[in-house]
């Protein structure tokens, strides 16, 4: 298992390379350029950027999240070939660095989703929050300009260029089904996995988050059934996984035993611990398994029956001892410094005991 904490970059994160530092175990930095539109083409010069940055505290940069999917891909446009023909190059260009593993989702339209930035939860820390009556009511233009005047940071999924033109974006979804996206997401595998082989990178989706749908919009990255689909559409072992415990937690999904199933093709975990409710309402808690809806120990437990070698971060934790004040939403310090060091704490147990 290799440890890694998601960095914004320099003059996009108020978290330093010097605190991430130290945190006990962390290898690597996960990052993207996120200011680049999704389908454009990254460069060299970029990426050596990124690179000397994270060399200079002993980071590596191994994994890339994200490198976004342009929503003609996802609608299967006349236009996509080029924006896929930016994601190859852009592929190749990582490869250059050392790149090992690249996550993306494939999502329409909207990345995660939550009603609330900062929920106040009973022992005074706040987190985000999904309030499932409300998306039901909400208009999602009206849920934009809420999430945006709240934060004066980049959230990744919510990028200005890419919602500038909403209501255009969902005309175009009118009558787009589940299988619609499904094929579409097909041509896309077939075009990019063989770069990927050349390039020796593993292509690791996301799923979706949440894992239903929202706004009339079809999501397919949702359960054990859809995953094993999605592994077969092109079934090769650079086509595989991030399993982020919290998307796929925000329905009862069974994780570990997605874990058990798919272990050989898991190239990123994202572990973090959502506390799900009967109305169908979730919030993000600590890591620790009582917290919340995930167990937690039952996933790490299950990684390591199987000696997992790959990436691992903790995800969205609370926002604590007031960080809320300068953190980016689900993005603070703190707790997901706490989260570390309870999964390597069950993980160095594990060892232990074997």
């Amino acid at each position: 298992m290799k440890m890694t904490f998601r960095w914004y970059g320099e003059g996009n994160d108020k978290i330093t390379l010097d605190q991430i530092k130290q945190i006990p175990g962390v290898e690597g930095v996960v990052w993207s350029l996120h200011d680049m539109p999704a389908g454009s083409l990254w460069s060299p010069e970029r990426v050596a950027e990124v690179e000397k940055q994270a060399q200079e505290y002993g980071f590596h940069i191994d994994v890339v999240e994200s490198v976004n999917v342009h929503e003609d891909i996802k609608l299967g446009l006349d236009t996509r070939d080029q924006y896929i023909e930016n994601y190859k190059q852009t592929l190749r260009v990582l490869a250059k660095f050392g790149v090992k593993v690249v996550c993306y989702n494939f999502m329409p339209v909207f990345d995660w989703t939550r009603t609330n930035l900062y929920k106040k939860m009973p022992d005074g820390s706040n987190a985000l929050f999904f309030e499932k009556s409300k998306i039901n009511e909400i208009d999602p233009i009206e849920l934009i300009e809420t999430i945006s005047k709240n934060t004066d940071v980049t959230m990744p999924g919510w990028e200005p260029e890419r919602l500038a033109n909403l209501k255009q974006t969902f005309k175009q979804y009118e009558g787009f089904t589940a299988e619609d996206l499904w094929k579409n997401l097909q041509y896309f595998l077939e075009q990019i996995i063989p770069v990927a082989e050349e390039c020796n990178i593993k292509m690791a989706i996301h799923p979706d988050d949440p894992a239903f749908p929202i706004f009339g919009l079809p999501r397919i990255i949702i359960n054990k059934e859809n995953i094993g689909r999605f592994l077969k559409l092109v079934d090769r072992p650079h086509n595989g996984l991030t399993v982020c415990t919290g998307s796929l937690g925000s329905i009862d999904n069974d994780i570990p035993a997605i874990i058990e199933s798919y272990h050989d093709r898991i190239h990123f975990m994202h572990i973090r611990n959502v506390k799900r409710f009967e109305n169908g309402d979730f919030i993000e808690s600590s890591h620790r398994a009582c917290d919340g809806s995930v167990d937690i120990v039952e996933v790490v437990k299950t990684l390591h029956k199987y000696d997992y070698q790959g990436y691992v971060r903790p995800d969205h934790g609370r926002h604590i001892w007031g960080e809320e004040k300068w953190a980016r939403p689900g993005y603070g310090l703190y707790d997901r410094a706490l989260g570390i060091m309870y999964i390597n704490g069950l993980w160095d147990t594990l060892n232990h005991k074997s």
